[in-house]
């Protein structure tokens, strides 16, 4: 239970760099991070393999570059579903997507050296 509070905690405070860092990206306070992660967190856990699933052959034929225009989608899932975090347009939420996914591979390796 500590490491989903740590790994929570931690990805609400990722999605505040990203909101600092790509301009049509906003969350209004940590609370709505928080709710933001959480919601983020759930979305790829239920809707990405789908979406990953349904798009394989242009997953496939693209060399898998599909997979950020997913990713950029379930970003997108996320903003819409939480009020106080909001996205300008796909290009910000590809941008802010990629983005989230290198801070959090950072993240990841600073918190379990282990794993590497």
């Amino acid at each position: 239970m500590k490491d989903f509070i740590v790994h929570w905690v931690v990805s609400a405070l990722l999605l505040v760099l990203v909101d600092y860092f790509v301009g049509g990206i906003a969350i209004a306070n940590f609370g709505y991070a928080l709710l933001a992660a959480l919601v983020l967190g759930a979305l790829n856990c239920l809707v990405r393999p789908l979406l990953i699933i349904i798009t394989l052959p242009i997953t496939i034929l693209t060399l898998g570059l599909f997979l950020f225009v997913v990713n950029a989608l379930v970003f997108g899932l996320a903003a819409a579903l939480v009020p106080g975090f909001e996205i300008a347009g796909f290009g910000a939420a590809l941008f802010g997507a990629l983005l989230l996914t290198l801070f959090n591979l950072v993240a990841s390796s600073a918190l379990h050296p282990e794993r590497r």
